[in-house]
């Protein structure tokens, strides 16, 4: 049985140029789950803060999390309704 949730994904990137194609490739696989998104560039840092507004399955959420850490160099918190991760 399906789990939803609404909930929270922020993403920090800590190196921008490099990493925002493969960030932006993952979110555009699960594009399914994002009710809204918003990204702000940090120029002088070449860090890139994204935050994401999900409504899905609670595993599929996960997984889209998973495939985001997986990057490296990359800090993803969760927070959804009743679950939230360290």
């Amino acid at each position: 049985m399906m789990e939803n949730s609404v909930g929270g994904v922020v993403i920090v990137v800590e190196d921008r140029a490099r990493l925002a194609p493969k960030v932006n490739a993952i979110l555009t696989e699960y594009g399914d789950l994002i009710v809204g998104r918003v990204g702000l560039p940090y120029r002088e840092k070449n860090k890139y803060v994204i935050t994401i507004v999900v409504d899905g399955d609670v595993a599929v959420v996960k997984d889209m999390v998973s495939k985001l850490e997986s990057l490296g160099e990359i800090q993803v918190k969760l927070a959804l309704s009743g679950i939230c991760n360290p």
